[in-house]
C-alpha cells in the first residue's frame, strides 16, 4: 500500500551534484549541524526559504539552567515530569547539561538575548520550576537565533544554501542512504544530490491538522520519505496542541506565546470567570496538554468558540516592550493587548514523535541522521516542556553534525555507485483534486485525532484513510502539492493507528475512553516500520 518512491526516475538522465553532506531543513537544528562541518562541501536544502520554518517564527525562548539556584538536575526533573516519565532519560541528561555549553556558544557567536541592567532577562513558563527561559527581541527569539546562525555559517565557504528545493525521495542502496532527488521549483527540474551523509532537520508535521500554528510548508515530507525507505517512526501519537492561538474569523492562527502567561496573563471564559483553578493547581502555568483540554472543556461548557487571555492588569509599557511582535500583530486586527481581551483557542503545534534516532542523531538507515522536531530521541517523552524545542535543536543538531563529520572524515568508501532506475506502477485512475484531498485529511485529523480522542472516532479515521488509499497512490504526481498530500496521508495513517493502539491517556495523547495513565501496560514507546505496519 505504501510505496518506496513517489516518482519514477532514471538517474542516468537526471543532473547530479556531489556533496560530502546533505542537510535537509534550515531551522535551528540544520544550521547548528552545518556549523560542525567546516571544511566539507555541504548543501543545505530548504523547501521554501530560511525564514519560512518554525524556528524563525519561534516566540518564547530557550530553556537553559544557567542561573543558580536553578540547576541541570531541576531542568531534568521538570522535563521528565512534563513528559509523563516515558522520556529517554539519557537523552534528557544530554539536553540539560550540554545545552548550557550550546547556549553559551550561541551567545559567543553574537546572539543577543534580552538583558536588563547587564543581566539576562528570564521568564518562567508552564511546568518549569525556575525562571530559566532566555528570550530575544522580546518575543522574536527565533529570528535572532536564525540570524546568528546564518551569520556564523556565512563565514564557512563550503556551505551552500538552496531554497525552493523540495525533497521528493531519498535514494537508498542496500539500506544505505545515498542522497535525495529534489524538485527545483525555480527551474521545474529534478536533480539528484549525491551525498556521503544526509542529515534530516526539516521540522514537524503540523499541517496534518486543520487548525495549526505551523507554517504552510510543514507537511512531514521527510518523516514520510524515511518511513517509505524502511526508517523507524516513534511516539507518533504524542502531539502537542498549543493552548493559546489568536482566534478570529479570517485571521491567521497566530500563536500567543506561553511567556505571556508566564508574565502574569490569565485565562477567562466567555462569562469573565477565571477557570484554570478548577483544572490544575498551577492554573495558567499547568502543562500545555492540561491547559488545552481545560480550554476545550470551558468552550463546551459555555457554548463558546474561544476563551480569552486577559493582560489588562499588567503594565502596558512592559507588555509593549516585552511582546512587540504580538502587540503589533493583534493591533492590526483591532485588539490592543494592553486594554482588550485576546480571543484564543488551542491549535496543533509540536510533534514529540518522529524519526527514531540514537543520541547522536543516527537512524536505522546507514548514512542517515535526523535532528530537531523531525527526530524522536525520546527527549520529550509524551509532552514537550515549554521552550525545550530550540534547545533540542542546538544540542542534537550539534551532535548530528559532529558525528557526521567524524564518519565522513574516517570513511574510505567510494561515493561512486549505480542506482537502478525506478518506475511508479501506474493504474487507470480518475482525476484527483489534491487540494480537496489535503483539506479532507486536515479536517479528519482535527476532528478525529485532535486534542480529545476515542476509539470510535479513531477507527472511523482509519477506515476513511484506508478508503482514500485505494486511489492516492494509483497515479504519479509531478508537483509538490501532490507529493505533500501523499506524505500527509502516510503520516496521518501512522499517527492515527498509533493513537488507536495506545489505550491510555498520557501527555499529548488523550483518550476519553481511557482517561487514565496506565503505567503497567503503556509506560513505553511505540515504534513503527513500513514492512511490519499493518492497519
Amino acid at each position: 500500500m505504501i510505496p518506496e518512491y513517489l516518482i519514477s526516475f532514471n538517474l542516468d538522465s537526471v543532473p547530479v551534484e556531489d556533496v560530502d553532506c546533505l542537510i535537509v531543513g534550515s531551522g535551528i537544528a540544520g544550521w547548528r549541524a552545518a556549523a560542525e562541518l567546516e571544511g566539507l562541501r555541504v548543501l543545505v536544502a530548504c523547501k521554501k526559504n530560511p525564514y519560512d520554518g518554525s524556528t524563525y517564527h519561534a516566540q518564547g525562548g530557550i530553556a537553559v539552567a544557567m542561573f543558580p539556584p536553578d540547576s541541570p538536575q531541576a531542568h531534568f526533573k521538570d522535563t521528565v515530569s512534563a513528559g509523563c516519565f516515558i522520556n529517554n532519560e539519557s537523552a534528557v541528561q544530554i539536553l540539560v547539561n550540554e545545552g548550557i555549553d550550546r547556549v553559551k556558544e550561541l551567545i559567543e557567536w553574537g546572539c543577543k538575548f534580552d538583558r536588563s541592567s547587564g543581566s539576562f532577562d528570564r521568564t518562567k513558563e508552564a511546568a518549569h520550576s525556575f525562571s530559566r527561559i532566555l528570550h530575544a527581541r522580546g518575543d522574536a527569539t527565533g529570528k535572532e537565533v536564525v540570524h546568528t546562525l546564518l551569520s556564523k555559517i556565512s563565514e564557512m565557504p563550503g556551505i551552500i544554501l538552496r531554497g525552493n528545493f523540495f525533497l521528493v525521495d531519498l535514494i537508498t542502496l542496500e539500506n544505505a542512504v545515498r542522497g535525495g532527488i529534489f524538485y527545483d521549483e525555480t527551474t521545474g527540474n529534478l536533480i539528484f544530490i549525491k551525498a556521503k551523509k544526509t542529515i534530516v532537520a526539516s521540522g514537524g508535521f503540523g499541517q496534518l491538522f486543520q487548525e495549526t500554528t505551523n507554517p504552510a510548508a510543514i507537511t512531514g515530507d521527510l518523516q514520510s520519505a524515511v518511513f517509505r525507505k524502511g526508517g523507524k517512526l516513534g511516539d507518533m501519537e504524542f502531539y502537542q496542541f498549543h493552548p493559546t492561538t489568536l482566534y478570529m474569523a479570517g485571521v491567521p492562527r497566530f500563536l500567543i506565546s506561553e511567556s505571556i502567561r508566564g508574565e502574569g496573563g490569565i485565562l477567562i471564559n466567555i462569562n469573565g470567570e477565571r477557570f484554570m483553578k478548577n483544572y490544575h493547581s498551577a492554573m495558567e502555568l499547568a502543562p500545555r496538554d492540561v491547559v488545552s483540554r481545560a480550554i476545550v472543556s470551558e468552550m463546551r461548557r459555555t457554548g463558546s468558540t474561544c476563551v480569552f487571555l486577559d493582560l489588562t492588569k499588567l503594565n502596558p509599557d512592559f507588555l509593549v516592550s516585552r511582546f512587540p511582535q504580538i502587540y503589533r500583530f493583534c493591533l492590526e486586527y483591532g485588539i490592543d493587548i494592553t486594554k482588550d481581551l485576546i480571543p484564543v483557542r488551542p491549535c496543533a503545534h509540536y510533534a514529540m514523535g518522529g524519526i527514531v534516532t540514537d543520541e547522536f542523531g543516527r537512524t536505522n538507515l546507514e548514512n542517515l541522521f535526523a535532528c530537531g522536531e523531525v527526530a524522536c530521541t525520546g527527549v520529550h517523552g509524551a509532552n514537550r516542556l515549554a521552550s525545550n524545542s530550540l534547545l533540542e535543536g542546538l544540542v542534537f543538531g550539534a551532535r548530528a553534525g559532529m558525528k557526521a563529520r567524524d564518519e565522513i572524515s574516517g570513511s574510505s568508501h567510494s561515493n561512486d555507485f549505480q542506482i537502478p532506475q525506478y518506475r511508479v506502477q501506474q493504474h487507470d485512475s480518475p482525476f484527483i483534486d489534491v487540494y480537496d484531498l489535503g483539506r479532507s485529511i486536515k479536517s479528519l485529523m482535527w476532528k478525529n485525532v485532535g486534542i480529545e480522542r476515542d476509539g470510535q472516532h479513531l477507527e472511523e479515521a482509519i477506515s476513511k484513510l484506508k478508503a482514500w488509499s485505494r486511489y492516492i497512490f494509483l497515479r504519479e504526481f509531478s508537483s509538490p502539492a501532490g507529493w505533500e498530500v501523499q506524505n500527509m496521508f502516510i503520516l496521518s495513517l501512522v499517527m492515527t493507528y498509533a493513537a488507536f493502539k495506545r489505550q491510555e491517556s498520557r501527555g499529548g495523547h488523550y483518550r476519553k475512553d481511557f482517561p487514565e495513565i496506565d503505567d503497567r501496560n503503556w509506560k513505553k514507546s511505540q515504534i513503527f516500520v513500513k514492512h511490519n505496519f499493518f492497519c
